[in-house]
């Protein structure tokens, strides 16, 4: 069992930055890859990116890639995103999740969801 817990959401202006972390229970997360997923009203869950467990590599969403940046401290039990160069459309709720297998992209590949953060960008 893991249960995450996302921070750091908030309101920023267009072209700001937010980092988002997620800190997660229990001894065994580095057994699992995260992912980060994001939903605005009335839209369904979007991948944003994901890393291994194991080699740190990562994968990222088309509407983010270049602009966000996962990396991972297993010492410390949490995964971070950190967003830059942020648009309006990047409003949404972003939850982060954790994964034993399976495509890193598919949200019904994930075991565990934190509750999610809200991120709000002012244009």
């Amino acid at each position: 069992q893991v249960q995450l817990v996302e921070s750091g959401g908030g309101l920023v202006q267009a072209g700001g930055s937010l980092r988002l972390s997620c800190s997660a229970s229990g001894r065994t997360f580095s057994s699992y890859a995260m992912g980060w997923f994001r939903q605005a009203p009335g839209k369904e869950r979007e991948f944003v990116g994901a890393i291994t467990r194991s080699t740190g590599s990562t994968l990222y969403g088309d509407s983010v890639k270049g602009r966000f940046t996962i990396d991972r401290d297993n010492a410390k039990n949490t995964v971070y995103l950190q967003m830059n160069s942020l648009k309006p459309e990047d409003t949404a709720v972003y939850y982060c999740a954790a994964t034993v297998g399976g495509r890193v992209s598919s949200w019904q590949s994930y075991d565990y969801w934190g509750r999610g953060t809200q991120v709000t960008v002012a244009s």
